[in-house]
């Protein structure tokens, strides 16, 4: 037909040619419909074509454990047993699929039913250019290998990651190799030798130098000539010498024939003559290189610069990795650092307990940034407060707080029009708004209500993203009438102040974080154990969590009556049914900024201490989940079982004569009830211990009234066994302590002691290690960063197992020794998967532990300090200095100190009273967190003495 129209041509000058024209068109029309049709046919088939990719993976199983192939598109396949070291399977994929690559991983099914996730494989397959088969060589990657920890981001270059990355495949390849490896020297590269002339017949002098992509060392061969099997390693090379520097550790790894691993099993066949093979070796068998790295602890709130308003702010970070850079340190580790405002009081200063997860505290803004040049005059009527509340020694949470919005206010309301029109705000609020926009409006409506609490609000108290939409636009005739009478921005505006001070606070502390990361510094956050119960998070989805449950911490050394966060519980069945996805959203979300983050008691994944909801105290909380103790064992151990003399408070005359003395006739009147059997009841109306509290609330203040209330909480709570979730009953923390217990038979003491044993230190450790390995290994296959768990309390048994095997980093503190029966731990004796620190935010310093019990500081000078005749009463520089070097020259991975414990060692910088310096008492539920540094960073720059000496400990410990 193209043709017709071609000759058709020819006759223009022998026909009219308009006429003809319309001809030839007609017949080009055709013609060009006819060539689309079998282009896009062709493009179809293309996109059509499918190819075989065969999949080996190889490690070692027993019988009951097996695997699958999870896709990047969430396809799992399950793989095939072909020996007790390999597994395969078979797939046909559409490269077209895949534009990008595919990316894919495996899951380990072990024999119990838990699944086990790989450590970031960073396998990726680029189809393109490929013939229609390929073979792939999989490694299992457990996340326990050490080689992972150095995968992570403190210990990653900056650049793009592997699947950003694409080399140029040579059409000649016929075989590829990856490997990661751990090489300590910057001129040192991976080699690899092997059999055969394309492998250069194992010649030292002239091996095959692979290609650095992302995690991956890379070499592509042509091997088609080759006779296999053929053996092969990898080895180190060294650029600027040129010298073989030796081969990876064990035996040969092999190409087999038939592209089949076992000499008996054959490749599913094709008919392609050459098809490729990929050989992902996952790590070079080289030594691990003995890295060590030491860091600094500072809230963020603790900060002081001669710019901020009062109060640390993320553009004080910089001032900080400068300084942490001139002292040799690589890592900076902060407080959490989001949006805690429940009440505008000094209790919102409570950095654990946010009202979300995702958003940035406003407090940590810094408003001339915000201001910038154009609007500086702005500042102008606030700058002698500022002056005055960055004067201060302590915070002023409020003040700060409460400045720092009537400028903000004003900024966003000079702002909002150019602002809410920014493309990168906009970028910024699409890939953010699954948490920010709820978060806006429930600021607003907290604001709105008076109170965080969503169920008091008079609407909106239920979630509904309808609402959030509807509030969020600006078209919504209500946001543009209601006014706020003590606000001069509309509703609308109100909420849109939230987003706009969020997008502040984001680029004020990704720009940190860039400089910090520019310096070669890591920043490492804090994630909470629990939400707040009136936060953003709770009123989104209520059932994420256990409502009716508070939790907290059982007693021990710091908190003898046990610790209630007053947060819910996290409900895990509903979590794990999508995946847990809040969890891997609130990683992505800190992975923005941090390279590795401390997991608040990481504890809480093993068992919670979950406390009812009408109690105060955490002596009165259990763990969930745990497995209970039934009446038949009570009867089994020969105790027998009676429910009221276990399970009710044990109440006597006598009792209540220790606990009140000279007001014991007034309290046993006013409180409680005789009973026949001359035992006491609580009343009703005070029975439990929030009955209690409220009652108390509902006095006028006297001295009398704090007894008072922790007399009844300790009648309360006399009790041996609590009634279980599960059915039957678990045992109260501590019986041995309560009078109930002492007041028992003797012959039932010793069988009822050895229960209480078995049931918290023996009983529960398989199930709490199955708890634990049912959440974290999909939780930390989820990011990148390095995690390090703090790991302290009451530890179960099976704890440091499951952290060894999920590669999670473990948190060692000299003070607090987990060996059984001691007193004290030596910082060289610390795995070296861990963090040694001399004291954490929770404690008293250095310092001001040494003065807290003399006989214990005379132990601690004589024993572990090697010193003879009396300790000094104060915790000299020296002494400080000595404490220090303990930890630098640890074993463990990390030693991270806190700026206070740091100074301690210097007489010119350190406070005059060392219990200044303490940033929380966790036995005081109301503690104000306001500690400040007394000095500012530039000062501290500047302080070249003490900086010579931390420069120096890190140079003589090996963590420069």
């Amino acid at each position: 037909m193209l043709e017709r129209a071609i000759s058709d041509l020819s006759e223009i000058n022998r026909f009219h040619w308009p006429q003809r024209l319309t001809g030839i068109f007609k017949y080009l029309e055709i013609g060009l419909s006819l060539f689309y049709i079998g282009h896009s046919c062709a493009t179809f088939v293309a996109s059509s074509i499918s190819m075989k990719v065969h999949f080996y993976l190889r490690y070692a199983t027993q019988f009951g454990e097996s695997f699958s192939l999870c896709l990047n598109n969430g396809e799992r396949h399950l793989l095939e047993y072909l020996s007790d070291d390999f597994w395969f399977t078979s797939l046909d994929v559409i490269p077209a699929q895949y534009p990008d690559g595919l990316a894919y991983s495996y899951e380990f099914y072990a024999a119990d039913g838990l699944i086990k996730p790989e450590a970031n494989p960073g396998r990726q397959l680029d189809l393109t250019d490929l013939e229609v088969s390929l073979s792939v060589f999989d490694y299992f990657n457990p996340m326990g290998l050490l080689e992972n920890v150095f995968t992570t981001q403190p210990f990653r270059s900056r650049e793009a990651s592997p699947l950003e990355t694409k080399a140029a495949k040579p059409s000649a390849a016929s075989h590829i190799f990856r490997v990661k490896a751990l090489l300590p020297e910057e001129d040192q590269v991976v080699c690899l030798l092997g059999h055969g002339k394309a492998l250069r017949n194992w010649d030292l002098e002239a091996p095959i130098i692979l290609k650095n992509i992302g995690l991956w060392w890379e070499a592509r061969l042509d091997l088609s000539s080759e006779e296999l099997p053929l053996g092969y390693k990898y080895g180190v090379w060294n650029l600027r010498t040129n010298k073989f520097l030796g081969f990876e550790a064990g035996g040969n790894r092999a190409i087999y024939p038939n592209q089949s691993p076992i000499s008996n099993v054959q490749r599913p066949t094709s008919n392609v003559q050459n098809p490729t093979s990929i050989f992902h070796d996952n790590f070079a068998r080289l030594p691990v290189p003995p890295w060590k790295g030491a860091g600094v602890a500072i809230p963020v709130f603790s900060l002081r610069s001669k710019k901020s308003w009062g109060v640390g702010e993320f553009t004080d970070l910089p001032l900080l990795s400068d300084w942490a850079k001139s002292v040799g340190l690589k890592l900076i580790q902060l407080l959490p650092i989001n949006d805690t405002t429940a009440t505008h009081t000094w209790t919102d200063s409570y950095p654990y307990a946010a009202v979300s997860a995702f958003a940035l505290h406003p407090i940590y803004i810094n408003v001339e940034q915000v201001a910038g040049v154009k609007n500086a005059a702005i500042l102008k009527p606030f700058l002698k407060k500022q002056k005055a509340l960055n004067a201060l020694e302590v915070l002023d949470y409020e003040g700060v707080l409460q400045t720092k919005w009537d400028i903000l206010r004003q900024l966003y309301d000079l702002q909002k029009a150019e602002w809410i029109k920014d493309p990168a705000y906009l970028e910024y609020y699409e890939s953010n708004k699954h948490w920010l926009a709820p978060y806006a409006v429930f600021c607003w409506l907290r604001d709105v209500n008076g109170t965080s609490d969503f169920s008091q609000w008079s609407k909106y108290s239920t979630f509904k993203q309808s609402d959030i939409d509807k509030l969020l636009s600006p078209q919504n005739p209500a946001n543009l009438v209601k006014k706020l009478p003590s606000k001069s921005l509309n509703d609308f505006d109100q909420i849109g102040l939230h987003l706009f001070v969020q997008w502040h606070l984001h680029l004020q502390l990704k720009s940190a974080a860039d400089y910090a990361h520019a310096q070669g510094l890591s920043l490492k956050g804090d994630i909470p154990i629990g939400i707040y119960r009136y936060s953003c998070d709770a009123w989104m989805a209520p059932d994420l969590y256990n409502m009716n449950a508070q939790a907290g911490a059982p007693p021990d050394d710091f908190a003898e009556k046990g610790q209630n966060w007053g947060f819910p519980t996290y409900n895990w069945v509903t979590m794990k049914a999508d995946g847990f996805a809040w969890w891997k959203q609130r990683f992505e979300q800190m992975s923005l900024y941090f390279d590795a983050f401390r997991i608040d008691h990481i504890l809480g994944f093993f068992r919670i201490w979950s406390i009812p909801m009408d109690a105060v105290e955490g002596i009165l909380g259990q763990f969930v989940p745990a497995i209970p103790v039934t009446e038949e064992e009570f009867h089994e151990a020969g105790i027998g079982f009676n429910y009221d003399r276990l399970c009710r408070p044990y109440i006597t005359e006598a009792v209540i004569q220790d606990v009140f003395d000279d007001e014991a006739a007034q309290v046993a009147e006013q409180f409680l009830v005789a009973r026949p059997d001359g035992r006491y009841d609580l009343k009703p109306e005070f029975d439990t211990q929030q009955k209690v509290r409220a009652w108390m609330h509902s006095q006028a203040p006297n001295d009398f009234l704090g007894h008072l209330s922790d007399g009844l909480y300790s009648l309360i709570s006399n009790v041996i066994l609590l009634e279980s979730p599960r059915g039957g009953f678990d045992f109260r923390f501590g019986i041995d302590k309560t009078s109930s217990f002492q007041q028992l038979p003797e012959a039932a003491k010793a069988p009822l002691k050895a229960l209480y044993v078995n049931y918290f230190y023996s009983r529960q450790d398989d199930f709490w290690q199955r708890e634990a390995m049912e959440k974290l290994p999909a939780l930390k296959a989820a990011t990148q960063m390095l995690i390090c768990g703090e790991d302290l309390g009451m530890v179960p048994a099976c704890v440091p197992d499951v952290m060894k095997e999920l590669g999670i980093l473990s948190l060692e503190i000299q003070r607090m020794p987990k060996a059984a029966g001691a007193t004290f731990f030596h910082p060289k004796d610390a795995p070296y998967l861990s963090v040694v620190t001399p004291s954490t935010h929770d404690m008293s310093t250095l310092r001001g532990w040494w003065e807290e019990d003399q006989a214990l500081t005379q132990r601690f000078f004589n024993e572990m300090l090697q010193r003879l005749g009396d300790a000094p009463f104060y915790c000299e520089p020296w002494i400080n200095k000595m404490l220090l070097e303990q930890h630098f020259h640890s074993s463990a991975m990390w030693a991270i100190f806190q700026l206070q414990d740091l100074m301690g060692m210097d007489e010119t910088l350190r406070r005059h009273n060392a219990h200044d310096e303490r940033i929380n008492i966790p036995a005081n539920p109301k503690h104000y967190w306001r500690y400040r540094v007394h000095i500012a960073l530039e000062d501290l720059l500047e302080a070249e003495g003490f900086n010579g000496e931390i420069l120096k400990m890190v140079g003589e410990s090996g963590r420069g």
